[in-house]
């Protein structure tokens, strides 16, 4: 899953290189906490959050098996 993030963020921002995805376990859910360089986020984010939402919805269809809910956090 954190390969998915990546791969979906670095293609959008300006700044791949920045690019991180940290994973925070436990027994209820899934936080990823992506990072990106400060002029990226408007990019990850999108226009009125469209394409975080879309990012969050695939991440959340692509781990529907492991049972747990699925967080993406967007940091700068």
């Amino acid at each position: 899953m954190k390969e998915l993030i990546l791969v979906i963020a670095k293609a959008l921002v300006d700044h791949p290189d920045e690019v991180c995805v940290e994973v925070r376990d436990d027994e209820r859910s899934t936080v990823y906490e992506l990072t990106v360089h400060p002029r990226d986020v408007g990019k990850i984010i999108g226009k009125g959050g469209r394409i975080a939402k879309a990012m969050r919805t695939v991440v959340t269809s692509a781990s529907v098996k492991s049972g747990k809910r699925v967080i993406v956090d967007i940091n700068s």
